[in-house]
């Protein structure tokens, strides 16, 4: 069996049981379409999720959804495709991911809405190659094993690095691992390459000095990312999805002035050493954006080429999974 189809099955085995997981810590609220009123709002996170992490670490969310009859449950995900499978299983309502995940969430039939646009971070993701590679430019790549996380935001990136090079998707082997069993293979010499995004990408730097080799800014990758709910949460409780809304647009503009004040909270929520997250604040940009025609041409744009290298099975229509929230806050 070779490397890349040992990780296909271990990427099913992972995801498989971060779904039973999700689901086994809270189950399903019933969301009859319309309601409002209360429930338990469930929210799904990772280590890279800073503002959510914020939210969770000053407790702020239960706080503002509490009138309205909210309580909150808080599950992590190694990354977003099994937070997004979670999601569409009915065990869990809002979560945030980079661009690709509710690309290939959509194409897998779940019924999704984006509900909110951040800002882009392009400085927070990269290739990266081990300190004494002899790769120098993504050109580099061409023949080589590189580990990425399928349908993640590190996925976009090797797609638009290889193009900055001429290079087609077919000229490397991308070998699908979740971060930990990538930065195993990568360490241990198994991959080339690792396409990565923070906290994983500061805190291999840190660890091994491994080299960057390109990130999204060099390659002209936005690397934004969305707030996703499901569908039946959004229309079912617009009125807490606008609450949680108005709770990110506050919390975005502490985070963006106190970074040292974030490095600390997240090294506790998380576990990772402080002055790696003091690195990741260092390049992330805090804040939300209104959702505009041009963002959804983006994400139309990223979601076609995904098709067009067969890597979803079927085109679709991406400005059929947006939402507009009630009472639009300034943001």
């Amino acid at each position: 069996m070779t490397l890349a189809s040992r990780s296909l099955s271990r990427r099913s085995t992972l995801l498989a049981v971060a779904a039973a997981l999700a689901a086994s810590a809270a189950p399903p609220l019933a969301r009859p379409s319309g309601a409002q009123g209360g429930g338990k709002l469930r929210v799904g996170f990772q280590k890279g999720s800073a503002s959510l992490l914020v939210l969770k670490s000053q407790s702020a969310l239960e706080e503002k959804l509490a009138p309205l009859g909210y309580s909150v449950s808080w599950a992590e995900f190694t990354s977003g495709p099994p937070l997004l499978e979670a999601l569409n299983a009915g065990s869990l309502d809002f979560g945030s991911t980079g661009a690709p995940p509710p690309i290939f969430a959509q194409a897998a039939g779940a019924d999704l809405v984006y509900a909110l646009a951040a800002k882009p971070s392009p400085r927070t993701q990269a290739i990266v190659v081990p300190e004494g590679s002899a790769i120098a430019t993504p050109a580099d790549l061409a023949g080589k094993q590189v580990a990425v996380a399928k349908g993640s935001s590190a996925h976009a990136l090797l797609i638009w690095a290889l193009r900055s090079a001429g290079l087609d998707w077919d000229a490397v082997e991308p070998v699908y691992l979740q971060p930990a069993d990538a930065k195993a293979a990568f360490e241990g010499g198994d991959v080339a390459a690792w396409s990565i995004w923070d906290p994983y990408y500061a805190a291999e730097e840190a660890a091994t000095g491994a080299r960057t080799l390109i990130t999204d800014e060099v390659a002209g990758a936005p690397n934004r990312s969305f707030y996703l709910a499901a569908r039946p949460f959004a229309e079912g409780h617009a009125e807490a999805l606008a609450v949680v809304r108005d709770a990110l647009v506050e919390t975005d503009g502490w985070a963006a002035g106190h970074p040292a004040e974030v490095a600390d909270m997240l090294a506790e929520q998380t576990g990772l050493d402080a002055a790696v997250l003091r690195t990741v604040e260092a390049r992330r940009a805090y804040g939300l954006e209104p959702v505009t025609a041009a963002i959804i041409a983006d994400q139309q744009a990223l979601a076609d080429v995904f098709f067009e290298l067969e890597l979803i099975p079927e085109r679709i229509d991406v400005s059929s999974a947006f939402v507009e929230l009630p009472e639009p806050a300034q943001v």
